[in-house]
């Protein structure tokens, strides 16, 4: 039977300690007395990578400590995937870094007259541009000669998701004389865990391609970060997260969520991810060998986010649950996000780096929202095949 729901949504957090019993790729921290060469405060944070080992009674070091340190001016490469929902990041996080005062170059996988640049957030590099930056085309495995030979402190590698892939931005990094590499990872690489949410140092798939990256960066750099991010919103992003909620709600259909839609997810908005990244930048040895899941500091349930979709669209919501093997559908190909509870928290980066989310579903949707009408997109014609199969297996009628 078909359940049906209106009312308010829940937004969760967790206050769990991290275990010390679950190994990752993750540096051990310890804090010395001795002045480094980056920054100018008494009490610095050294590490190590290695297996990950976590005290409760670890000293942190403060958020006014790494801001009295005076940021230097970086060179940065950003390397950025053509396709997905990490485009963005790369976007946001330029766009942050030219603000700062930092130099910025993007290289973009692929071509530039390709198709693929004529949507977000690729559309909107002259955002970049006239604030500065430049922007740069081609292989990422050729980065030396796409760059033209150029200098850069600091190279973040936004494309790869294999050893492969990544290896040849990591060995040019190296050999140019770049002094930190940041690499974005996925907290998708974490094992399902009965003790949610994920943290920093939580098992991890050692089959995942990403895991190789993380394991090969720490062995070649001395100064390097791994960032986890989960799903994300922003205007920009180019892979469908609240759109799918929005154009449901829009035309009055059913929103179909697959078991109980108490499952707890994590959505942040893309500019904590790009804040993150860059106090890494400005605060290199604090971030240095250091594991941060890239991630809003609240989860949400899926028919929060539902709920919330309805209220910045001032709409009323209909949401339907349903059994994805007794329908006999796919739930990964129904619904934008995992049918489990699946979040994880950004404790590392509060901790070490001082780092504070902003993200606001309620508010930053509205946002959303807003921009969702100004595409016209509310008014573009959709079928909505599985979700007909859905609702008709359930006998919930839809209104054409």
């Amino acid at each position: 039977m078909a359940t049906l729901l209106s009312s308010s949504s829940l937004i969760f957090s967790s206050s769990k300690l991290p275990s010390n019993s679950s190994p990752s790729l993750s540096p051990t921290l310890s804090l010395s007395s001795s002045l480094c060469k980056s920054c100018s405060f008494s009490s610095s944070l050294s590490s190590s990578p290695s297996f990950l080992t976590f005290s409760t009674s670890t000293k942190r070091l403060s958020f006014s400590t790494i801001l009295s340190v005076k940021a230097q001016k970086k060179k940065v490469l950003i390397v950025n995937t053509n396709s997905g929902g990490h485009a963005v990041i790369g976007f946001y996080f330029a766009k942050q870094l030219l603000g700062s005062g930092h130099e910025v170059t993007i290289l973009t996988v692929g071509e530039e007259n390709s198709d693929k640049m004529k949507k977000p957030p690729f559309s909107r590099f002259s955002e970049i541009t006239s604030a500065g930056g430049k922007t740069v085309w081609g292989d990422p495995a050729e980065v030396g000669k796409v760059v033209a030979g150029a200098a850069f402190d600091v190279v973040l590698d936004n494309n790869g998701k294999d050893f492969d892939s990544v290896r040849p931005v990591v060995d040019w990094a190296k050999s140019s004389g770049v002094e930190q590499f940041l690499f974005i990872s996925s907290a998708g690489i974490y094992k399902p865990t009965d003790e949610p949410p994920h943290v920093e140092g939580d098992i991890v798939k050692a089959d995942a391609g990403h895991v190789g990256v993380e394991t090969y960066i720490s062995q070649v750099f001395s100064s390097w970060a791994v960032f986890r991010p989960q799903y994300m919103i922003g205007s920009g992003n180019n892979k469908d997260c609240e759109e799918w909620f929005f154009d449901r709600i829009v035309r009055d259909r059913p929103v179909p969520i697959p078991g109980s839609g108490m499952q707890l997810t994590n959505i942040a908005h893309v500019r904590d991810l790009s804040s993150m990244l860059t106090l890494a930048v400005e605060s290199p040895a604090a971030a240095s060998g250091n594991i941060f899941n890239c991630v809003s500091d609240r989860a949400v349930t899926l028919d929060g986010m539902a709920k919330f979709c309805a209220l910045a669209a001032s709409r009323p919501i209909t949401i339907v649950h349903y059994d994805p093997k007794a329908v006999g559908i796919d739930a990964k190909k129904a619904f934008p996000f995992r049918n489990m509870h699946f979040y994880a928290e950004p404790r590392v980066a509060k901790d070490i780096l001082g780092w504070q989310g902003t993200t606001n579903l309620p508010e930053d949707l509205k946002e959303r929202f807003e921009e969702y009408v100004k595409i016209g997109r509310d008014k573009k014609p959709m079928k909505f095949e599985i979700d007909d199969k859905i609702l008709e297996s359930l006998k919930v009628p839809v209104t054409v």
